[in-house]
């Protein structure tokens, strides 16, 4: 049976997905569903694992629902997938909280910029915060986990490529606040993520992302998306975040 970790325990109605996807591949026509592109992300994901010498399964596929509605996600849920990222803690709060009581195990990856002032919430109700980028979050959400006896798991978002308008730590600063989130507010952190500049070649942000986490003994790795997931798998991606090649543009 196939799956790739996270995508939970895929029932034998299915288990034809990769059989699918290379129906799908050979008719060269464009899927017509999320589930036809859930099929093809899924048949990429275990191709450019396998071909990275790399157990699939060490791979977890982050569906990205930002701005799709519960309707348009329930399918996927159904197909066997637990783990999703949202940008917006509000948009979050109203749309999961019934998904999650119908459908227990999902994980839920907050994977947009964190104001100081959502992370009380931020920390009730995401397993995974991937963008803490500065003192003031990383204070906040020692705080909150202190008060809540919550502990999600935190990723440091490094803004890879220094562009001026994007969220994340500085390549050349990541060590320093790394080392202060765990020494000044106990923090546990458990992963690196990135977003490479638009205009870029991927490569070169996906290794330094890498390099930075070997030398902080960091084990999980969110980097690549519908673009780039692929590159990203081989250079070492734990985590992929995938939407548009899942749900559709936007």
């Amino acid at each position: 049976m196939f799956h790739v970790k996270h995508f939970g325990t895929i029932s034998a109605p299915d288990q034809t997905f990769l059989e699918k996807a290379k129906a799908l591949q050979e008719s060269k026509k464009p899927p017509e569903t999320s589930l036809d592109r859930l099929a093809l992300v899924r048949a990429r994901i275990e191709r450019a694992a396998r071909d990275a010498e790399r157990d699939p399964q060490d791979v977890t596929l982050v569906c990205v629902s930002k701005t799709f509605p519960a309707q348009d996600i329930q399918p996927v849920i159904e197909a066997g997938e637990l783990v999703f990222g949202e940008n917006r803690v509000q948009e979050a709060l109203e749309k999961w909280p019934p998904l999650k009581e119908s459908h227990p195990g999902l994980e839920l990856h907050l994977i947009g910029p964190l104001q100081s002032n959502k992370a009380h919430d931020a920390v009730l109700f995401f397993d995974v915060i991937e963008t803490v980028d500065r003192g003031k979050i990383a204070k906040a959400l020692a705080s909150e986990i202190q008060k809540t006896s919550r502990h999600p798991r935190l990723y440091i978002q490094v803004n890879t490529g220094a562009e001026p308008q994007k969220a994340g730590v500085l390549p050349q600063e990541a060590d320093a606040f790394i080392g202060s989130c765990r020494k000044d507010f106990g923090l546990e952190i458990s992963g690196l993520m990135c977003i490479p500049p638009l205009d870029d070649q991927a490569s070169p942000h996906f290794a330094l992302l890498n390099r930075i986490a070997a030398r902080n003994g960091i084990a999980a790795l969110s980097m690549g998306m519908s673009g780039d997931f692929e590159l990203a798998i081989q250079l070492g991606a734990t985590h992929v975040r995938v939407g548009s090649a899942i749900f559709g543009e936007r």
